[in-house]
């Protein structure tokens, strides 16, 4: 059986952040693209640069910084969008323009009010500017599958030979299914006569629950890429999950004819965490792959099954993704070179400098802790080593709440080596503790979502605190995050995430 390399174009920058609530900074952008490139993505759609002077900023860093794979940035098929696009990629080793126009009969007469024609004109216009600044040019048909085929041939055919080297088929609302979608692909591999000289790609969305299927479909009738993102994230419900898409074809690589992808498997769980982490987005207990329940079997008969062969009822390891079956990892009475090593084993390769603050910290969760997990060590580091600057710091926190009491919240905060202290009441102690906050920093704030989950198990679990904060003077809404076995603590660290995000902004 002979391979076929299947190439991996990530969008999760781009389409993922489109997500509501999901805005990335720049270098949130950044830490997720270096993660995409030890993934081993081929493409990384890093943003759509005429967005908006920070997306074309990100584009560039990420550019700059990130060197294995193609680099893209979307554009409509307008003139000042892919100069932006060029602008970003200008640093990028591999740099791919990604244009697009719709084709389909409602957005064409209804959204462009162009004729038909004038769309072709359009496309390869923008095809033809694009080679200008980027011999990689891709070019897609928005609305593809609600469009005419005869029409996608004709548009496919004029842009490849205008230069564009992949041709996206999208599912833009995600209305196909998995039989309609092989048998149009299969058409365009048979209809347009320069095919050969470009790779098929597709980008499905999950409005019927169908991305996946629906794009490993398409993989069947002879498509070479595939566009996905972390977790499924994306507009409306989502796009096609990479990692369902890339352990799909790695598992049954019977069914898909020896369809390969170059994607470091181990390392879709923390690609995984991550991208939950910066956008906030919670990955489902029964997400496919990534979620918590993904390896877990609760009823007799499972378990009696697995217990004597795991093939029983699993068809993939859970170390085949990067999860850990030995959670169960360093206690109090560990030493530094222990936690070294397991934190290389988990992927992270911190400085003496960083080991020792992390081993600081660790001392005094495993005081709190009888057992350390893995879980607690991702969350120490993703807590200590924040991607945005500190310009408060919390340094102690006592709160006084009952039935008989009316809820404190006593708290003090360092500033360029300046301490503040303050205490505020509230409706309750995470009230309290909010209050406090703001009467320190002189930011204040709208709570419009709380959110709190247990990283770990048990009683002593350390828990994730998850806040959006809209500030008016900023007339925008943020996004804060903290950890701590906790969860008042916890609270208190989201809080002031989001406010030194607004005071950097202000």
């Amino acid at each position: 059986m002979s391979e076929r390399k299947i190439i991996i174009f990530d969008t999760t920058l781009r389409d993922g952040e489109q997500s509501p609530g999901a805005s990335l900074n720049t270098e949130e952008k950044l830490v997720i693209a270096k993660q995409l490139e030890v993934l081993g993505v081929d493409v990384i759609e890093a943003g759509f640069a005429a967005a908006s002077p920070g997306d074309l900023d990100a584009i560039s860093k990420v550019a700059q910084e990130v060197k294995k794979p193609v680099i893209a940035s979307l554009a409509r098929a307008v003139k000042g969008d892919i100069e932006a696009a060029a602008k970003a990629l200008e640093n990028a080793e591999r740099k791919r323009i990604h244009t697009f126009i719709a084709t389909s009969p409602i957005h064409v007469e209804k959204k462009l009010k162009m004729s038909y024609d004038a769309v072709i004109d359009a496309a390869v216009d923008a095809v033809k500017l694009a080679r200008n600044y980027a011999e990689d040019v891709e070019f897609s048909a928005e609305d593809a599958t609600r469009s005419d085929w005869d029409y996608l041939c004709k548009i496919f055919e004029k842009v490849i030979d205008a230069g564009a080297s992949t041709i996206n088929v999208p599912d833009t609302v995600g209305y196909t299914t998995p039989q309609e979608y092989y048998d149009l692909i299969a058409y365009l591999m048979n209809n347009i006569p320069n095919i050969d000289k470009a790779v098929v790609s597709v980008h499905c969305h999950n409005d019927l629950g169908m991305a996946v299927a629906n794009s490993l479909s398409a993989v069947l009738a002879g498509a070479n890429q595939v566009e996905c993102t972390i977790n499924g994230l994306g507009e409306r419900a989502g796009n096609a999950a990479l990692e369902e898409i890339s352990m799909a074809l790695k598992t049954r690589a019977d069914f898909y004819k020896g369809c390969k992808t170059g994607i470091n498997t181990q390392e879709i769980y923390r690609a995984s965490r991550l991208v939950s982490k910066l956008t906030g987005i919670r990955v489902q207990r029964n997400k496919a792959i990534v979620g918590k329940n993904a390896f877990a079997h609760e009823a007799g008969i499972h378990q009696d099954g697995v217990i004597k062969e795991k093939r029983t009822y699993e068809i993939m390891k859970p170390e085949d993704i990067g999860i850990d079956t030995n959670k169960l990892v360093l206690g109090k009475h560990s030493g530094k070179h222990g936690l070294e090593e397991r934190l290389r084993e988990l992927g992270y390769n911190l400085s003496k400098e960083q080991i020792g603050v992390i081993f600081e910290e660790f001392k005094k969760l495993a005081d709190k802790k009888k057992e350390i997990y893995d879980e607690d060590l991702r969350a120490l580091i993703e807590d200590q080593f924040k991607l945005t600057p500190q310009v408060y710091e919390l340094v102690s926190l006592q709160v006084v709440a009952g039935n008989a009491a009316s809820p404190t919240a006593t708290m003090k905060l360092v500033k360029n080596g300046e301490e503040f202290e303050d205490a505020a009441l509230g409706d309750g102690p995470v009230d309290a503790t909010f209050k406090a906050l703001e009467r320190i920093t002189y930011v204040k704030g709208k709570l419009m979502n709380y959110d709190i989950q247990a990283l770990t198990e048990g009683k002593d679990a350390v828990g994730e605190v998850s806040v959006k904060v809209y500030f008016a003077d900023l007339d925008k809404a943020i996004l804060g995050r903290g950890t701590s076995t906790d969860v008042i603590e916890a609270s208190a660290k989201a809080y002031l995430d989001a406010i030194n995000k607004a005071l950097m902004l202000m």
